[in-house]
């Protein structure tokens, strides 16, 4: 697999009908090892043991309807109350990060409501923020900690 800017971590892997497979922890089972999915693997990992986001609170293929159809988010962080802090889309390593993957993960916003925004193809990472004030979102320059994703809260919370 390609190598990445995010830390080196271990992994089970398997071959599964001849195909190789990536033990998700938080799934719970082994799924198909593509370019995309050693991306969010890792994002994974890294929102856990670098951030701080506790396991259970992140959501993998979060399902969700869009304009009438069936889309999944790659990532969602929550909070305790399940409300969603950060939204997470990641991209083959292959793929540039563009102004339309931030496009998409908009729209997608507009159904979770989420604050943060985070985009990752494994080697460049990015994440903006929704200021209530200008009503735009703000690039950082690194994903924020669990803690002050939660200190942020949700767009859906704070227009409540």
């Amino acid at each position: 697999m390609d190598s990445l800017t995010l830390p080196a971590y271990s992994f089970r892997r398997r071959s599964i009908d001849g195909k190789p497979h990536i033990y998700d922890e938080i799934r719970q089972q082994y799924v198909r090892l593509t370019p995309e999915e050693w991306v969010r693997q890792h994002l994974l990992r890294f929102l856990i043991e670098e951030r701080g986001v506790p396991r259970p609170l992140i959501s993998v293929e979060m399902a969700f309807t869009y304009s009438g159809m069936r889309r999944r988010a790659d990532a969602v962080v929550h909070n305790s109350a399940a409300d969603p802090l950060l939204l997470v889309e990641c991209k083959a390593p292959s793929v540039k990060i563009s102004q339309d993957t931030f496009d998409q993960i908009a729209r997608y916003n507009r159904e979770i409501g989420a604050r943060f925004l985070a985009a990752s193809n494994g080697r460049v990472h990015y994440c903006c923020r929704f200021n209530d004030e200008t009503g735009a979102f703000q690039f950082l320059q690194e994903i924020p900690s669990f803690e002050e994703l939660k200190q942020a809260g949700s767009i859906r919370t704070s227009r409540s």
